[in-house]
């Protein structure tokens, strides 16, 4: 007389597939989650640096020489935008640096221009 059905090793063979494949979309998954995440706080830090740095070329004098930090919240996160103003070989033009922090102070995003004297 034949048995049909599975025998244990076959069952917790294709458990063990199961469970790998389970464990390989939910990696997926976070990643992706984590790629959304990351792109929203860069959208935010690029407006916040670009809202720096406009009003460093929009200003009627040449920026000073140094660093400086302003706060910035977009959208309900807060970040801070680093300043650095760096001179240039040609006096008539400055190097202004923003990077962008969040607020466990790990950098989001940096843009750099030069900003020419008026």
């Amino acid at each position: 007389m034949t048995q049909r059905g599975f025998t244990l090793i076959e069952v917790l063979v294709a458990l063990a597939i199961v469970a790998i494949a389970l464990m390989a979309g939910l990696q997926a998954t976070t990643a992706l989650a984590r790629n959304a995440q990351r792109q929203s706080d860069i959208l935010l830090a690029h407006l916040c640096a670009e809202n720096e740095l406009v009003k460093t070329r929009l200003s009627r004098q040449m920026p000073a020489v140094g660093d400086s930090a302003q706060p910035c919240e977009q959208a309900g996160r807060s970040f801070t935008v680093n300043l650095v103003v760096r001179p240039t070989p040609n006096p008539s033009f400055r190097r202004v640096d923003a990077q962008v922090t969040d607020d466990g102070a790990s950098p989001v995003l940096r843009l750099s221009t030069i900003v020419g004297r008026r």
